[in-house]
């Protein structure tokens, strides 16, 4: 029940390193989940399951506005993204790609030369029009990359996952132990309560 009540906190306050370290030791995955070792798909919110990370459209103009930058292939655009992100969240490739193909559609992207075989988009005159009369939506879907950026940086987890990966690993050995006395068990949970009773009073 401790760690329901670390939840509880804001889901973008420093305990969210915390919580995302629960739930990889728990799991035994890596560490974040896009968005290897970040969580695709957005940042996730309480429980482990995932928050869209953008409203309907929204990464279609995010897309559109990083090829205003340069013509770019699908790759470019989830690494961008996630560079922007702070690493802290990447579009998947079955988001982004079908995406790119709607910007076709909609005529607010050209496919360009390219040298390999990945699909180069450029922008369109409409397209630069596009983001002109949706620019405050540009600018919102954008800041929160930058938003999610800032709150990566404040919450570097890499100690935290170090110290986590030190706790399971303790605990694997003293339990998986032969003779393991219910008063050994009864020890062990009385620490880790109390840490995470001082971890809450943080």
């Amino acid at each position: 029940m401790r760690h329901s009540n670390c939840e509880r906190q804001g889901r973008d306050g420093p305990m969210q390193a915390m919580r995302e370290a629960f739930h990889a030791m728990r799991h035994g995955g890596p560490f974040g989940g896009p968005y290897g070792g970040r969580p695709e798909g957005g940042p996730r919110g309480r429980g482990g399951e995932r928050r869209r990370m953008f409203e309907s459209g929204e990464l279609r103009l995010v897309l559109l506005k990083l090829i205003e930058e340069q013509p770019r292939h699908g790759y470019d655009l989830i690494r961008e993204i996630e560079t922007l992100s702070g690493g802290a969240y990447a579009p998947s490739p079955g988001v982004v790609y079908p995406t790119m193909t709607l910007l076709l559609d909609m005529g607010l992207a050209d496919e360009q030369a390219s040298d390999g075989p990945r699909k180069l988009l450029g922008i369109s005159d409409a397209g630069r029009l596009h983001l002109i009369e949706r620019a405050d939506e540009v600018a919102t879907a954008m800041a929160r990359l930058t938003a999610l950026a800032k709150v990566t940086e404040r919450t570097d987890a890499a100690p935290v996952r170090r110290a986590m990966h030190n706790l399971r690993a303790a605990l694997q050995d003293r339990l998986a132990l032969d003779g393991v006395t219910r008063e050994t068990q009864l020890e062990v949970a009385r620490i880790l309560d109390e840490a995470a009773s001082k971890i809450e009073r943080l």
